[in-house]
């Protein structure tokens, strides 16, 4: 049976660790984050990261149900971090394509941890206050509500898929990646035109363009037929 999780009030009163710092929640999932950027998915155990705090590995039981548990906070902080700092300009567009960009760019920032906690609820404070964010922008830019939650479900699906995609690109070891990035040139840019002429016609602009993340662009084509969508609705 689960230790039961212990309020965050009653944690603040524990000893520190041998190393001399008080556990706390952030602590663990930064240094959590820490080792999944040096170690991978693999690397982080219960185990593992009790030696990282200093700390009895049965104590993370107090602060989180699991490893599971520690991966929905990751998750929510990665995705809290994405808003931190960010503030609204009062246009729409503007503000869902800052955030889109904001939440790409949190999960790549860790892309071990983005391949583990990119397709996951967690229905934690900073996630729900993300989704409020975007849903509240929706909204109030005269979206109906049923088309409000289709695009908020086509946004969120989209930034965190891209997230997911890039990052497992950037998990990759050094030379998987390299192997894979030269591709476009050592094999596609090198097909026959008689069997492959679309690819061969293309091949130049494939190589310049597929290692690059197409999530920009696709945020842009979303929005876009988003905005077409309101004005088909009469609205601004």
């Amino acid at each position: 049976m689960a230790k039961p999780v212990v309020p965050e009030a009653a944690r603040r009163r524990r000893r520190p660790t041998r190393q001399g710092t008080v556990l706390s929640e952030r602590l663990i999932v930064d240094t959590a984050l820490r080792m999944l950027r040096e170690h991978g998915s693999a690397g982080l155990t219960v185990r593992r990261l009790g030696t990282a705090l200093g700390a009895d590995p049965s104590t993370l039981y107090r602060y989180f149900d699991g490893m599971d548990g520690l991966t929905l906070a990751i998750g929510e902080e990665l995705i809290g971090r994405a808003l931190d700092g960010w503030t609204p300009t009062g246009d729409w567009r503007t503000d869902l394509r800052e955030i889109g960009l904001r939440i790409h760019g949190a999960y790549l920032a860790h892309p071990q941890a983005a391949v583990l906690t990119a397709s996951r609820v967690t229905g934690r404070p900073r996630e729900i206050a993300a989704d409020e964010t975007v849903l509240g922008i929706l909204r109030t830019a005269g979206f109906p509500d049923p088309d409000a939650v289709l695009i908020f479900h086509a946004f969120i699906d989209q930034s965190l898929a891209f997230a997911a995609l890039d990052a497992g690109a950037l998990a990759l070891t050094e030379t998987s990646r390299t192997s894979d990035e030269s591709q476009w040139e050592s094999t596609y840019a090198r097909l026959p035109p008689d069997t492959y002429p679309h690819i061969a016609a293309t091949a130049p602009l494939l190589a310049a363009r597929m290692n690059h993340s197409a999530y920009p662009v696709a945020l842009d084509m979303l929005l876009a037929s988003a905005d077409g969508r309101l004005k088909s609705r009469g609205g601004r």
